[in-house]
C-alpha cells in the first residue's frame, strides 16, 4: 500500500495536512516538491473556498487545506512533501473575523481558526483600494495575510490613538510593542 502523503492531487493534500500533530502546522516551508500545475481551488475575496466551482462546505476540510498553504514568488500553493499545486486567491487567503485586546496585545481570530497576535512579526498594514476604501491586512504566517473584516477594522479604529508621524497626525494601534498606522487622524470622527 502506498504512503498516504504520496497520493496525487487533492487526496495527497488532505493526507499531508492530516500528518500535522495536534493543531500544529505542517512544515510546508521545509518541503520542496516539484510544481505539479494548478488545481481548481479558488479562495474568494469574501473568504469562501471553492473547488471546481462549488463551495467547500466542510469547515474542517477548509481548515485542513489552510494548514498546507504556502506563498511563493509565483503565487499561493497547496504543498505536500511530493507536490505543489497552485490555487487562485482573489485577495487574501484568510479573513480576520475578531479582535480582542489583552495585556498590551491585539489577538485576532481568522475564519479558519488561526489565532494570531499582532506585533513585530505579524504586522497590520492598511492600503487604499481603487475605490478609496481602506483595505486592512494582518500578517498570519510566512507571507500569508488575512484581510481584516470591516467590523473588526472599525473596532481597531475605535481603539486607535493619534500620534505625530513624518506624514502628519495619524491614527494607529499598538500591539506587543509595535505601533501600526490605521488611518489619518480624526478618521474615526467621520
Amino acid at each position: 500500500m502506498a504512503d498516504e502523503a504520496t497520493k496525487p492531487g487533492l487526496e495527497g493534500v488532505i493526507a499531508a495536512a492530516k500528518q500535522a500533530p495536534g493543531r500544529g502546522l505542517p512544515p510546508v516551508h521545509l518541503w520542496n516538491p516539484a510544481h505539479c500545475g494548478e488545481i481548481d481551488i479558488v479562495i474568494r475575496k469574501d473568504g469562501v473556498w471553492f473547488h471546481e466551482g462549488t463551495p467547500i462546505g466542510r469547515e474542517a476540510l477548509v481548515r485542513l487545506f489552510s494548514t498546507v498553504l504556502r506563498k511563493d514568488p509565483d503565487g499561493i500553493h497547496l504543498v505536500t512533501p511530493v507536490e505543489k499545486l497552485k490555487i487562485t486567491v482573489e485577495d487574501a487567503p484568510f479573513i480576520a473575523t475578531r479582535v480582542d485586546r489583552a495585556h498590551g496585545a491585539l489577538r485576532f481570530l481568522t475564519n479558519v481558526g488561526d489565532e494570531v497576535e499582532a506585533g513585530p512579526e505579524n504586522a497590520i498594514r492598511v492600503e487604499m483600494g481603487a475605490d478609496g476604501e481602506p483595505r486592512p491586512y494582518l500578517h498570519i504566517r510566512r507571507g500569508l495575510e488575512a484581510l481584516i473584516a470591516r467590523p473588526v477594522f472599525y473596532e481597531l479604529v475605535e481603539m486607535a490613538e493619534e500620534r505625530q508621524t513624518p506624514d502628519g497626525p495619524t491614527l494607529g494601534v499598538a500591539s506587543n510593542g509595535a505601533w501600526f498606522p490605521v488611518g489619518p487622524a480624526h478618521a474615526h470622527q467621520v
